[in-house]
């Protein structure tokens, strides 16, 4: 892999996706969101995407884009697709690190509609992070109540460019309240994601064999193995 020596908090790509659904090995494009910050440039680039395919109630009601409106105004599906797929790479060619909260839903999706995507650059994703380095703070870790402990500011939650945006400040807090990350190769703070996820994941599937459910989970980061 061709990754950046460490992470830097001042230069970053932020990635966001609004789907057709929430399973992401078969959920489709609506909304990708890609914003590139470089020290105090940032460029922001969001793509509505006509999925092909009807956009259930369920997902219109969380990011407000209906089945009409996307046949009419989004662009192919496939386009989309590969130019956010081309910016990653681009991104990670220049040294950024791919900002992604809960990358295994987002870069899983990539993955799914696209097999030749793999990472080959670095993934912060704060969702892991905070898990691990605040693992004992009670409440949700959804973007909006991980955004409110950090005192970021997220006025359009489920906009993919205001959750992309608000996904950047929460890394950037979580790099200055945790130094050690910085501190970090690329190469070891992947690892140590990877790590986190499947501690946490194994906890998760431990819990739920004492509720006496039998419920899999995924323990891949940051991209989900499909299980057949």
């Amino acid at each position: 892999m061709n990754f950046a020596e460490h992470f830097d908090p001042s230069h970053m790509l932020s990635f966001d996706l609004e789907t057709t659904g929430t399973d992401p090995l078969t959920a489709k494009i609506v909304t990708s969101a890609l914003v590139a910050i470089n020290g105090r440039e940032r460029d922001d680039c969001e793509m509505l995407a006509d999925p092909g395919v009807e956009i259930p109630e369920a997902a219109s009601a969380v990011h407000g884009i209906t089945t009409e409106h996307a046949r009419e105004h989004g662009r192919p599906h496939d386009e989309v697709l590969q130019e956010t797929v081309r910016r990653i790479r681009e991104g990670w060619a220049h040294g950024a690190t791919l900002i992604v909260y809960n990358a295994t839903y987002d870069l899983s999706i990539l993955h799914a509609l696209d097999p030749s995507f793999t990472v080959d650059g670095p993934v912060f994703d704060p969702y892991v992070v905070d898990r691990e380095k605040n693992k004992f703070r009670k409440g949700k870790r959804t973007l909006e109540n991980v955004c409110s402990y950090y005192g970021v500011a997220l006025d359009n939650a489920h906009e993919a460019t205001a959750d992309a945006v608000a996904a950047a400040r929460v890394a950037w807090k979580l790099a200055r309240e945790f130094p050690e990350l910085v501190e970090m190769t690329s190469d070891e703070l992947m690892l140590a994601q990877s790590t986190w996820y499947y501690k946490m994941q194994v906890e998760l599937q431990q819990w739920f064999a004492k509720k006496g459910r039998d419920t899999a989970v995924n323990t891949s980061w940051p991209i989900q193995q499909r299980q057949d």
